[in-house]
């Protein structure tokens, strides 16, 4: 799959011109531009993220969007005088999302230039009608797909415990100790698929082999006597992250071989995708099985392959160009004081 056929999940939005009619700071009364309003309110029921790009006085245009009720729809919108690169990368960062993952709507070339020049990963467009938005393939939504806006909400949740992590004056190991983080690891049940089908499509920095499945797949998957679905939900103090995790075990009697394993970067420095490789291998020390993991290298799954070795798995071989690792250890690692794990695995 390309950059440019991957699902988008973030739209940045720059103001004037683009998603008002005129130049705010020239009458402060500019409305959308037809069809704007609904787009936004369409994409964020699909699960897209929204921000802001604008070279504004960001009182007033924070104000404007207020007025408008739309304010709420944009994560950590960036207003201000400097680059709009700057701003998509802050954007970025702030979400934990990579730059492939984002579409910079702007009136002038000139913006799309210095953005592209910048971050060449970045899809850049003009903004004409929202039809034409909404019809983009990458940001089709499958029929079906439950309202997707508490992807906003959970993101707003996330920005709240990163500035809470901000203020904190302790260790990082510390403030993980202040969460009362909570895995829950269950076999996933036929209303968990469209999830399940979504982490497989939209996540790789965290995922040993990026295999994607489409529901009934997993459905089928989720019914086999031979495989184990399980999905990982997480909370904390603050709130419940979701479902952030997807694991696939295929299960011989003497050997259980990891198909799958998935964690939503989103929670990455909470140490999840550990604890979910920890607890397969405990599973099948238990059982008396062996344990293999497939993996395929990509440019960004590194931080798996890294995972996998510190918990004790070696190459075992190739097969049809897939790496097969076992597991070498007579142990499976403790976890982690920070977190509880309930498990039905």
């Amino acid at each position: 799959m390309t950059t440019a056929e991957k699902p988008l999940k973030v739209v940045v939005w720059d103001l004037d011109n683009t998603f008002w009619q005129g130049i705010l700071l020239e009458d402060g009364d500019v409305e959308p531009r037809e069809g704007v309003a609904e787009a936004v309110r369409e994409l964020d029921a699909r699960g897209v993220v929204q921000s802001v790009a604008s070279r504004n006085d960001a009182a007033t245009a924070l104000a404007r969007l207020t007025e408008l009720g739309l304010a709420e729809y944009f994560l950590v919108p960036q207003i201000g005088w400097g680059a709009k690169s700057e701003s998509v990368r802050r954007i970025a960062e702030a979400l934990n999302l990579g730059l492939d993952a984002f579409l910079f709507l702007d009136d002038d070339p000139f913006e799309h230039a210095e953005v592209s020049r910048a971050h060449p990963q970045v899809r850049t467009a003009e903004f004409t009608d929202a039809a034409a938005l909404l019809t983009r393939p990458d940001l089709a939504v499958a029929p079906g797909t439950p309202d997707g806006s508490w992807r906003r909400l959970q993101y707003r949740t996330d920005l709240r415990r990163a500035d809470a992590e901000q203020e904190f004056t302790g260790t990082p190991d510390e403030f993980l100790a202040t969460l009362g983080l909570r895995l829950t690891v269950r076999h996933a049940q036929p209303g968990d698929l469209r999830r399940a089908e979504e982490l497989t499509v939209r996540t790789h920095q965290l995922n040993a082999t990026g295999y994607t499945y489409s529901m009934a797949e997993l459905d089928e998957l989720r019914s086999s006597a031979s495989h184990a679905l399980l999905v990982a939900e997480l909370a904390d103090r603050f709130g419940d992250y979701g479902t952030i995790g997807l694991v696939l075990v295929e299960q011989g009697a003497e050997l259980w071989t990891l198909k799958l394993l998935l964690v939503s970067c989103r929670v990455m420095s909470r140490g999840t995708g550990t604890v979910l490789l920890n607890h397969v291998i405990g599973r099948a020390i238990e059982q008396g099985v062996r344990l293999r993991g497939e993996f395929v290298p990509t440019d960004r799954n590194r931080p798996m392959q890294v995972a996998y070795r510190f918990a004790g798995f070696a190459p075992a071989g190739e097969e049809n160009g897939v790496m097969l690792l076992e597991h070498r250890g007579g142990t499976a690692p403790a976890l982690p004081a920070h977190l509880d794990l309930r498990s039905a695995f």
